[in-house]
């Protein structure tokens, strides 16, 4: 073989082995890439489900009656004014008084009794419930525009980023990217 083939050969096989080895160590030297977050905004999703409210509350009803014609005092009515009416007047008078004062005894004493058990009510504490909606809101995701190579896009992520956010292969990764600090 001829010299200058000779150096040729090496010259080309140096010139290969230099070239492999800037494109590799470019290659493995790339480390990752990020891009510079713009702006990032909550997506928030409104809903409503349905949720039992209670209170106690105070009733009053009227207790229940016994004597519901009033018989009592209707009767302790007439007795009391027919001995009222016996002390007015007297002879025919005196029967006729007691009579008369025995019937407006017995109309004011179930009149009174009346009155009485209209007012007398009992009270007790009652649970009442009814089912309303309740408005909530939850984050659903974060719309994120960011800028890549001179380039603003957008991007909806499920965890809010930090400044900025990893890149690999033209794409966002998941997730957030580590804060960096001195950069």
């Amino acid at each position: 073989m001829n010299n200058s083939m000779l150096i040729g050969s090496i010259v080309g096989a140096i010139a290969v082995t230099a070239l492999g080895s800037v494109a590799g160590y470019s290659y493995l030297d790339k480390g990752p890439q990020y891009a510079e977050v713009v702006s990032s905004k909550a997506v928030i999703e409104r809903f409503s489900e349905p949720v039992e409210q209670c209170k106690d509350v105070v009733v009053q009803q009227k207790k229940a009656v016994k004597d519901e014609n009033q018989i009592a005092g209707t009767v302790i009515g007439a007795v009391v004014g027919g001995v009222l009416g016996n002390q007015i007047g007297g002879g025919s008078g005196k029967k006729v008084a007691t009579v008369a004062a025995a019937a407006a005894g017995g109309y004011a004493g179930k009149q009174v009794q009346q009155d009485m058990q209209n007012k007398d009510v009992e009270s007790y504490t009652q649970r009442v419930c009814k089912t309303v909606q309740k408005s909530q809101e939850k984050v659903v995701g974060y719309d994120v525009r960011y800028l890549l190579n001179g380039e603003l896009k957008t991007v909806r992520m499920d965890q809010a980023p930090g400044e900025k956010i990893l890149i690999q292969d033209g794409q966002v990764l998941a997730g957030v990217a580590p804060q960096t600090t001195g950069n």
